[in-house]
Order: C-alpha cells, then sequence, then structure tokens
C-alpha cells in the first residue's frame, strides 16, 4: 500500500472537545483534557495511524478573545498551528449556542484556502432536530468538504472521520516512527499531567492563573525517574487552595499525577511538588518556552 502523511489542524473555541477528540483519534491519550474552558494551551501533536496513512493531528488551544500576553500566546499558537496544513478540522460543540466565541472562530476559519472538515462534536448531548440545520448552516458558510456528526468522548462517529482523514492525506513517507504517538517531550508531559490533577481535583476553586514548571528531572541508575515541579499561582489565597489543611491536598495532587506520569514514562516516578506564589508568571519568557508558547507581544 502507498505510504501516506499529512498535517491536520484541530480548531475551535473553548470546550468544544478538541483534545477529548484528538485522543479518540490517536487510540490513546497524548493530551490532557478537564471540564476547564482553555485547558489546552499549547500546539501539541497527536499522531493518528489508520492504515498506510499518519495523521499528523495539531491540537491547538481554543481561540478566543485574548486579554491578557498569555492569552495572546495561546490564540497565535492555535492559528499558526493551521498553517500549511492539508485539512482544518473545525469542532464545534453542537449542544452549545453559537455564541460569540463560536463566531469569531468561524470568521477566521472561513477565509482560510485549506480544505475544511466540520465536526459536530457531542451528539450525544445535543437535540438531534436542530442539528442537520447546524450542520446545513455551517457547511454552507464554511464551504466544508464533509460533515461529521461524532461524539468524541463515547467514540460515535470518530472511526468515520479517521477513514476520511487517513484517505485525504496527501501521497508521501510517515514523518515519525509507528509508535510515536506524540511529539511532546516527556518533560512537556509530566507538566501537562501535573497540571490536569490541579483541574481535575480543584475544579472553580482554582483560577485558570496558574502554571506549572519541572524545574528538576534526574534518570536515576535503578531505572527510576527524579521529578521536582513547581506550580506557580498569582496570589497567597490560591496556594492555600492547593496546599491544603495541613499539606493534604498537594499530597493527593501529587499522588495521583506521580501515578500519571509514571504510567506514561512506563517506570519509577519520584514526584517533588511545591508551590510559588508570584503574580506575574505570566510575564516569563523562560516558562512560555517550557511550556511550548511562543512570546506574544
Amino acid at each position: 500500500m502507498t505510504e501516506r502523511c499529512g498535517l491536520v489542524a484541530v480548531l475551535g473555541a473553548p470546550n468544544a472537545g478538541k483534545s477529548t477528540l484528538v485522543n479518540a483519534l490517536v487510540g490513546q491519550k497524548v493530551a490532557i483534557v478537564s471540564p476547564k474552558a482553555q485547558t489546552t494551551r499549547t500546539r501539541l501533536m497527536g499522531i493518528a495511524i489508520a492504515g498506510a496513512s499518519q495523521i499528523l493531528l495539531v491540537d491547538t488551544p481554543g481561540i478566543f478573545a485574548p486579554r491578557r500576553r498569555l492569552d495572546r500566546a495561546m490564540v497565535k499558537a492555535a492559528w499558526e498551528g493551521a498553517e500549511h496544513a492539508d485539512r482544518v478540522l473545525l469542532v464545534v460543540d453542537s449542544a452549545a449556542k453559537l455564541g460569540a466565541r463560536v463566531e469569531q472562530v468561524l470568521e477566521g476559519v472561513e477565509q482560510r484556502p485549506e480544505p475544511k472538515v466540520l465536526v459536530l462534536n457531542k451528539v450525544d448531548l445535543a437535540r438531534k432536530e436542530e442539528l442537520l440545520g447546524l450542520a446545513a448552516q455551517l457547511s454552507d458558510r464554511l464551504r466544508t468538504e464533509a460533515v461529521f456528526m461524532i461524539s468524541a468522548t463515547n467514540g460515535d462517529g470518530v472511526q468515520d472521520l479517521r477513514d476520511h482523514l487517513a484517505a485525504a492525506m496527501p501521497q508521501g513517507p510517515w514523518h515519525y516512527p509507528e509508535d510515536q504517538l506524540s511529539d511532546a517531550t516527556d518533560r512537556m508531559v509530566a507538566a501537562e499531567l501535573t497540571r490536569e490533577q490541579l483541574y481535575l481535583q480543584l475544579h472553580a476553586e482554582l483560577p485558570y492563573s496558574s502554571a506549572v514548571e519541572t524545574e528538576k528531572w534526574e534518570d536515576r541508575k535503578d531505572g527510576s525517574t527524579v521529578i521536582h515541579q513547581q506550580i506557580l499561582v498569582e496570589r497567597d489565597s490560591q496556594k492555600a487552595i492547593i496546599v491544603g489543611k495541613g499539606g493534604s491536598r498537594l499530597k493527593e495532587i501529587g499522588a495521583a499525577a506521580r501515578a500519571a506520569i509514571g504510567e506514561h514514562l512506563e517506570r519509577k516516578v519520584h514526584l517533588f511538588l511545591h508551590v510559588k506564589v508570584n503574580p506575574r508568571w505570566d510575564e516569563d519568557r523562560g516558562l512560555y518556552r517550557e511550556i511550548g508558547l511562543d512570546w506574544a507581544d
């Protein structure tokens, strides 16, 4: 069979389900997910295999109206992720109304020259009588080559979408080994898995303004890895929430993150977390490099 390989940019508003979809298409978890909007901060590539095709899925941050430097960097990363793509995959939450955030994405996508595929996600939560009208409206506006109605969470329709993308990829050699699922470094994944636990365990208690930075990484001769990470927050009150009474919450976060990182690395992990208050952490150029974002003016 002739090898195919191409780039697919996954775009959408925050909470459309882009990361969940990328994980479903890859068949394994490569991007962190949480109910919190704007969980994804940087471009991350998930690598899906379908027959003789290698599909390079660029999971991008949700596109929204930026208010500060980190926001600008995230939106810039999203649009740059679509450049030179063989397909633009527009993911829309079909259970939500088309508000200002979705309109902002539509305005940006409809002028792009790349072939577009519309994905109506969360159809298991949507009213069926409204889906066909929404599909027709958006497909006509964006001149999409195909429309898929899926549920990334339970997998409905994902295989058909993967097959379509596989057939659409241009002929050419694969860019990555067959067993590689992502372009993210272990260091970046470890920080992301800890950040995921912050979101999952603290929910609305923790504001969006937090970050995780890997300070030290040591692979020991016994096969284990020692990782030191700092959790950055803006205020003392946020630090208190993360630490919890007697350090109990931080221990729970650390235990869950250590298990997730150990599963990813397939080895024993010694994880040490501490929380640092820095009101201007999002003005640190080094941190932007650490989490894979370009500095945004």
